[in-house]
């Protein structure tokens, strides 16, 4: 073992739980409801799972697809699959079977582990050879093929030894969102993904005596490793909410189990602002850090927050599942507005121009990361592979800039970057500026094609709940306050809703293929 490797406590999932259960194993581990799961329990759980899994044939090195919602089960898979050496594949359960099939194809899926509630998709999803090898978690009245019912696989006797593993073995895989082309996997090992652990319990002063509440997805890279991983590895608590809907339960089981450290998105946020709280809530809540994660905050939310909360912290972050995911966040004693924080302990970022050479403090360029969060690489794309890491540098495909403190600040997207008659347009600083307009709850700057410009800016905005119209006219007047004149959208549509993934980010790419072109004023 290296000096390096002395600082990392475990080599896999399973060790972590073996070691938190021989030491103070009655520490609850998981909360459902009004179930609690010990760490001794839970690895019980995974031991008896994953006899079960191994007499199933998955072994050391197989890929192994869940498709579950948030629950126990999923915590109990993904320890007993580590046991076995075998690799978790978090899959986003709001897929269609063809995004599901694509996925259980490209992956080679020994086995498929998912919700009833699922079943639909599942069943229309999964390739002929896996129709046998599905295992379900939830209650099914009838199982035409696959296999039995989670809870009687833990009626499962027998055990299996554990496997020997090293920090640089596979641990999870996790596929992109696939804004261009099919998605692709991102293949983590135990480093990686225990090296975002390391960094976020220093950064953030994560402890034992911590309770974070998770009902976030946990198919989410952010959710998974920061919201899970991360609070088992501390050997804290967490308490699970398979359903945002009601969402009064979050706010209910938040208070009933002293929640320390809440796990959110901007649109939550945003929508916590505006809610009002009783006032027992309020006074008795024991939420020390609010995380936000996967999307951009609004400068106004974060505003809001700080007066609503006076005694909690919100903290941005950044990450992307390449990087494990978390890259930067703001450090709780020293937060900047609009910044997404310095590199975690032990991580690199640089700006650099296209050459790949460091520009200088303040120059916006591309976001460049290095450290033992990035990613092996894509499965089965290696080519995709050597162009994203590039002498141990993942190129993140976001650009920014950093201060003299060392903050990054994200300005936008590169492929979402508008060219202008050869002028740059970041759609992210007009963004900015229309959510702070009275009426905008949130809006999306797009580029599209003109003849004589090369491209040109267009917005989309959703309205407050009790705001029915904005004229166009004013919008425009109060950006020409505050923005050059070039970057003002050529015009600015009305939407119901923007078109987002599961944790909140606008998909951009749908906006554009719903553009109709003939509308847009030309430059």
């Amino acid at each position: 073992m290296s000096s390096k490797d002395e600082e990392y406590l475990f080599f896999s999932f399973y060790e972590m739980i073996a070691s938190h259960a021989s030491r103070g194993g009655k520490k609850t581990a998981l909360f459902l409801d009004k179930r609690k799961i010990s760490y001794k329990e839970l690895l019980g759980l995974a031991d008896t799972f994953a006899a079960y899994l191994n007499n199933r044939g998955v072994g050391k090195g197989d890929n192994v697809t869940l498709f579950l919602r948030n629950s126990i089960e999923y915590v109990i898979t993904l320890i007993a699959l580590s046991k076995l050496g075998a690799v978790s594949v978090p899959t986003n359960t709001f897929l269609k079977s063809e995004e599901l099939h694509y996925i259980l194809e490209d992956c080679n899926a020994k086995m498929l582990i998912a919700s009833a509630i699922h079943e639909k998709v599942v069943r229309e999803g999964v390739p002929q050879r896996l129709q046998m090898s599905i295992v379900w978690e939830g209650e099914l009245d009838d199982i035409i093929g696959g296999d039995q019912l989670f809870s009687k696989a833990l009626e499962f006797g027998g055990d299996v030894e554990c496997r020997n593993l090293s920090l640089d073995d596979l641990s999870l895989i996790f596929y992109t969102s696939g804004t261009t082309g099919k998605p692709k996997g991102a293949m983590l090992s135990y480093r990686n993904v225990f090296s975002n652990s390391i960094a976020g319990s220093k950064t953030i002063g994560v402890h034992s005596k911590d309770r974070a509440i998770v009902f976030l997805p946990m198919f989410h890279s952010f959710t998974l490793s920061i919201g899970v991983i991360l609070m088992l590895y501390v050997k804290g608590s967490i308490v699970i909410i398979q359903s945002v809907q009601p969402f009064s339960n979050i706010f209910k089981q938040t208070l009933l189990k002293r929640v320390t450290i809440f796990f959110g998105i901007p649109d939550l946020y945003s929508a916590l602002v505006k809610t009002k709280l009783p006032w027992y809530f309020m006074y008795f809540n024991a939420i020390r850090i609010f995380v936000s994660g996967a999307s951009a905050l609004q400068e106004k939310t974060l505003n809001a927050m700080k007066q609503k909360f006076k005694r909690t912290t919100l903290i941005e972050g950044y990450g992307l599942s390449e990087a494990s995911p978390a890259v930067c966040v703001n450090i709780p004693r020293k937060t900047k507005a609009k910044s997404v924080g310095p590199a975690l302990q032990g991580y690199e970022i640089k700006i650099v121009d296209e050459n790949l050479l460091e520009v200088p403090m303040g120059k916006i360029g591309d976001i460049i990361t290095k450290g033992d969060n990035v990613m092996q690489g894509y499965l089965g794309k290696p080519e995709a592979t050597a162009e994203t890491v590039i002498n141990g540098w993942l190129l993140t495909g976001d650009m920014g800039y950093v201060d003299e403190d060392g903050y990054l600040f994200i300005v936008d997207r590169k492929k979402d970057l508008i060219i202008s008659k050869g002028i740059n347009i970041y759609p992210r600083e007009i963004e900015d500026v229309l959510d702070m307009y009275s009426g905008i709850k949130a809006s999306a700057v797009i580029g599209v094609l003109d003849e004589q410009c090369g491209e040109i800016p267009i917005a989309y905005i959703e309205l407050e709940e009790d705001v029915k119209e904005i004229q166009e006219s004013e919008v425009k007047r109060y950006l020409k306050e505050h923005i050059a004149n070039y970057k003002i959208p050529k015009h600015i549509y009305t939407i119901n809703e923007l078109p987002k993934n599961a944790t909140g980010k606008v998909l951009k790419r749908v906006l554009k293929q719903e553009v109709n072109k003939e509308k847009i004023q030309r430059c």
